[in-house]
């Protein structure tokens, strides 16, 4: 079996996915990289899948490309997500299976197929990334859909952490406040800065940072990391 550590990466092509792959790399990790349109790596030791993440049979296809270039996987990172802020009688139909197919049948496939990869290889890592709205809803942000679905990712990590501990994988969670990224324009900056108890938004480094913190913290599992500026102590 290879000893090449590989990560699977889940909106790999543009802000902090994109960021993790190249933090990846640098940790030594061969990396698969997948989101709706990615596009082929110079690097041989990144593997492009491109794919919606929320349909069936992509996230059992990411993983199986991954085993077939790489032979193992170590490491998922959840990090597909949509947000869709909306007065709650606001959503329809198409909203919920927007966010409901992205941030929960996006994680379930994708890491069901991971998981039986990493029991085969003696352990492994989960991580999901979520929003402090879950834990400190805001008058500013109606967020029902997000809560509805990142809450569950909260939960599940927990879940998977303890029911996984003693087969050698470790299942955590980022919690973020509102990161600077090409999803908010420039000039509603300052508006979200004053969202967070710190005065500005995060930062892409922020939350590699974190993430990075957690591949390399092996008592560490079942926790929600909030990387989030304060927002999730109070305001």
């Amino acid at each position: 079996m290879s000893t090449q550590k590989v990560a699977v990466i889940t909106g790999a092509s543009q802000g902090i996915g994109e960021a993790l792959v190249t933090a990846y790399r640098k940790l030594g990790y061969a990396v698969v990289a997948n989101s709706r349109s990615i596009t082929p790596s110079d690097d041989p030791l990144v593997l492009t899948v491109p794919g919606d993440i929320s349909e069936p049979g992509v996230g059992t296809r990411i993983i199986e490309a991954g085993l077939a270039q790489f032979g193992r996987i170590d490491t998922l990172i959840n990090n597909a997500g949509v947000f869709v802020a909306k007065p709650f009688t606001d959503y329809t139909d198409e909203d919920f299976d927007l966010v409901t197919g992205v941030n929960l049948r996006g994680f379930f496939e994708v890491s069901q197929q991971a998981v039986a990869a990493m029991l085969a290889t003696g352990g492994g890592h989960l991580v999901n990334v979520s929003t402090s709205l879950v834990d400190h809803a805001s008058t500013n942000v109606p967020s029902a859909l997000a809560s509805l679905t990142k809450g569950g990712l909260n939960a599940v990590t927990k879940s998977l952490a303890i029911e996984y501990a003693a087969r050698g994988i470790r299942v955590n969670t980022v919690a973020l406040g509102i990161i600077r990224t090409p999803m908010h324009p420039a000039e509603t900056h300052d508006a979200l800065a004053g969202l967070h108890p710190v005065g500005r938004m995060g930062e892409i480094g922020d939350v590699v940072d974190a993430i990075t913190y957690l591949e390399n913290a092996p008592f560490v599992t079942g926790e929600v990391l909030h990387v989030d500026g304060g927002q999730s102590a109070g305001h």
